[in-house]
C-alpha cells in the first residue's frame, strides 16, 4: 500500500456530480482525441481510473481500456456504468499494481500522480508505467505547475477557486514539497458549507523528466493543454508524454 489517501464512499458517490463540467463531451473531447491518437490500435491503461470520467468515454471511442484504482468505492461507481468484461479494473495502487499484457498507452490525468506523497513512490509509478508499456509505447501525465510564484514572502496559501458554491485554496509546505488542497463546498441552499481537504506531493516538470529517465523513458512532447498549446513559462499545467524506446 502506498501513502495515497483513500476516497470514501460518500466522496465517491458525489464525485461525478461535483465534476460534471469536467465530464462533459465538450470538455473531454480534446483529452480523448489526444489519448486515442497515442493509443493507436493498442490498449490503454489508466492509473487511478476513479469513476471512469476519462476511461469510459475513451473505451466508447474504441480504445480497449484497463484501469487501476486504489479506492473500491470509486471503482464501484465506475462499475455502475460499464461491466468488468468491457473495462477491467484492478484494485490497487498505481505504483506497484501489475495487470496482464502490454499497452501502447499508460496515462494519469487530473494531477493524480500527486496522490503519491513521496518521491520514491512517484518514481515507482514511472517504473510501473514502463513495466506495462510495449516498446514504443507512451506514458502521459496531466499535472499542474506548482503556483509558487504567487507566494509572497511569509504567505503559504494560494486560492484556486472562489465562487458562490465553492472556495478552494492550497497551502504549501515548501520543505516537504507537499500541498494541502482545501475545499469549502456549499451543501444545498441553506447556507451551510461542507469542508474537505487532501494532501498532495507536487513535482516540477524537470523532476518528472528525471523520474522518467530512471524508469528508462524518454521525453517526447510537453504541451500546456490537451489542445496542444505550446508549453511556456506562464503555463498553469502541462501534458507530458514520455516514450519507451524500441531498442
Amino acid at each position: 500500500m502506498t501513502s495515497s489517501e483513500l476516497w470514501s464512499r460518500e466522496t465517491a458517490d458525489r464525485y461525478d456530480a461535483e465534476e460534471a463540467e469536467l465530464s462533459s463531451a465538450a470538455f473531454l473531447g480534446p483529452t480523448l482525441d489526444f489519448l486515442a491518437e497515442l493509443a493507436g490500435d493498442g490498449r490503454a491503461l489508466e492509473f487511478a481510473i476513479g469513476t471512469g470520467r476519462v476511461g469510459v468515454p475513451l473505451r466508447e471511442r474504441g480504445v480497449p481500456v484497463v484501469g487501476v484504482e486504489l479506492s473500491e468505492h470509486m471503482a464501484a461507481v465506475l462499475r455502475r456504468k460499464v461491466d468488468e468484461d468491457t473495462l477491467p479494473v484492478a484494485i490497487g495502487d498505481m505504483a506497484t499494481t501489475v495487470v496482464p499484457g502490454e499497452f501502447t498507452l499508460v496515462y494519469l490525468v487530473y494531477n493524480t500522480i500527486t496522490n503519491l506523497l513521496t518521491q520514491d513512490e512517484q518514481v515507482e509509478c514511472f517504473r510501473n508505467a514502463a513495466r506495462h508499456l510495449a516498446p514504443g509505447g507512451r506514458f502521459v501525465i496531466e499535472l499542474g505547475v506548482p503556483p509558487l510564484r504567487f507566494l509572497p514572502p511569509g504567505q503559504v496559501a494560494v486560492p484556486f477557486d472562489v465562487s458562490d458554491r465553492h472556495i478552494g485554496f492550497d497551502t504549501f509546505d515548501l520543505v516537504e514539497q507537499v500541498l494541502v488542497s482545501h475545499h469549502l463546498t456549499r451543501d444545498g441552499d441553506d447556507g451551510r458549507y461542507r469542508r474537505g481537504n487532501s494532501r498532495h506531493r507536487y513535482a516540477w516538470p524537470a523532476e518528472l523528466d528525471l523520474m522518467a529517465r530512471i524508469a528508462g523513458l524518454e521525453l517526447e512532447r510537453r504541451v500546456a493543454d490537451w489542445d496542444g498549446t505550446p508549453f511556456a513559462q506562464d503555463s498553469a499545467k502541462h501534458i507530458s508524454v514520455w516514450r519507451k524506446p524500441t531498442a
